[in-house]
């Protein structure tokens, strides 16, 4: 039996999501006595590229911009991953979103390996048109490091339909006329009348909401009455809290960058989104909420947390706050290695990053099939192929946690790495 001897150390440099990616990892790989040569293929990315590159500005002058894009591992299919546009992108962020969609996408059983990537810049300081020459000249920067059958972006942090309408021409337009057409599925989450497919926009969102209705079914509790909480309500938090809010469950509170609100008699959702719309992204000084500290925000009293905004948020430093009894990662690793351990000292249950918000990938993955084929898929069909995908997800994980005795993050991890192996195990390494 292989013994478990081997980890390989996280690099001092690295930031704190990287080791906490690596450790998961590695409590997992402990966990299936991982082959040794596997876990050093897969502790690693297969490429890291950085690119600085010239924008002109709207007042004329030139802005050097620099661009990311991480590609973690493609056993099992084309590299897979969204693009943020946030101050906090560098290159070690990058890694570790990157190996948090190879999990993903493996766990979902799909066709794809993990990657991820941003412009690390606050959007909010550039202008549209600004933002488009950015992200053209991003792509073209890019060339054949991205495409249809190697690397398919995706949308993520402050990037959306539009976004990806504007990479898919640039990337298109770099192809002979004759061949355009087929290199549409460049990337996903484009608008609907240009490849998009139906239900892409709240297929993350949905997600979330999903698995905590699976969740709960597991506990045979209902989700009527059920109070929660969102951290970040842009397009994922919006999305869970409605569906959320469909199945009676009553939102008391929100945070976002620019502040902490509260309600215990329920927050509108609806209401709220046309709110922040027209308030500049934000929640504050929404109608009969209560401004709270942002730091007490995690210990409000409530049934479930949805932290869906950034990594890093539940740490040592709150985690001891929380009075949930569930936290639903709609974020990329929101909860880091201390803060879960508290969490599970303290009997609060998670659904993890690389199943709670997989349906995002899930609905990427339709939209690339979609795209591919020549196909179009409504929003019926959608929803009902990522629910049979989430369902068969869940149900793998929770069995498994079971049956091994090991938390569902741990869980989660040990399906999709096994999966991984599998592959490797059945074709070999090259040469």
């Amino acid at each position: 039996m292989i013994t478990k001897d081997i980890q390989l150390p996280v690099k001092k440099n690295e930031s704190g999501m990287v080791a906490n990616v690596i450790e998961q990892f590695n409590k997992a790989a402990d966990h299936i006595y991982l082959n040794p040569n596997i876990r050093r293929i897969l502790n690693v990315t297969n490429n890291e590229i950085i690119i600085h590159f010239p924008v002109k500005m709207d007042n004329g002058d030139v802005e050097i911009i620099t661009g990311y894009r991480v590609q973690h591992n493609n056993a099992l299919g084309p590299y897979k991953g969204g693009l943020r546009y946030h101050e906090t992108v560098d290159i070690d962020a990058a890694k570790a979103l990157a190996m948090w969609m190879t999990w993903k996408t493996s766990l979902a059983g799909l066709p794809y390996g993990g990657a991820k990537g941003g412009i690390k810049i606050n959007p909010k300081l550039y202008s549209q048109s600004e933002l488009e020459r950015i992200t053209r000249r991003f792509t073209y920067a890019l060339g054949d490091n991205i495409g249809p059958e190697h690397d398919i972006p995706a949308p993520d942090v402050n990037t959306n339909a539009q976004t990806m309408a504007w990479i898919a021409d640039t990337y298109m337009s770099t192809k002979s006329p004759s061949e355009r057409s087929r290199y549409q599925h460049v990337v996903t989450g484009k608008p609907v009348g240009s490849g998009g497919i139906e239900g892409r926009d709240r297929s993350t969102g949905y997600g979330v909401f999903l698995t905590i209705k699976l969740w709960a079914e597991k506990q045979q509790v209902s989700l009527k009455g059920k109070t929660f909480i969102v951290q970040g309500f842009g397009n994922v938090g919006y999305w869970a809290s409605y569906f959320m809010e469909q199945e009676g469950a009553v939102l008391i509170g929100v945070q976002d960058a620019f502040a902490s609100i509260y309600k215990s008699e329920g927050l509108n959702v609806k209401q709220l989104q046309t709110h922040v719309t027209n308030n500049e992204g934000s929640v504050n000084n929404f109608a009969d909420s209560i401004a709270i500290a942002k730091e007490d925000f995690f210990g409000i009293d409530c049934d479930i947390i949805i932290p869906a905004a950034l990594g890093n948020q539940i740490t040592a430093d709150n985690a001891h706050k929380i009075k949930a009894k569930l936290i639903a990662e709609g974020a990329n690793g929101p909860t880091n290695v201390e803060g879960e351990r508290i969490l599970l000292e303290n009997g609060v249950e998670i659904i993890p990053d690389i199943l709670c918000n997989s349906g995002g990938v899930i609905g990427s993955y339709f939209e690339w099939l979609q795209n591919r084929n020549g196909e179009l898929w409504h929003m019926d069909e959608v929803i009902l192929k990522l629910e049979k995908v989430l369902k068969g997800s869940f149900n793998r994980v929770y069995d498994y946690a079971l049956t091994e005795g090991v938390d569902t993050r741990t869980a989660a991890f040990c399906l999709a790495i096994q999966r991984i192996e599998k592959a490797y195990i059945q074709r070999g390494i090259f040469p």
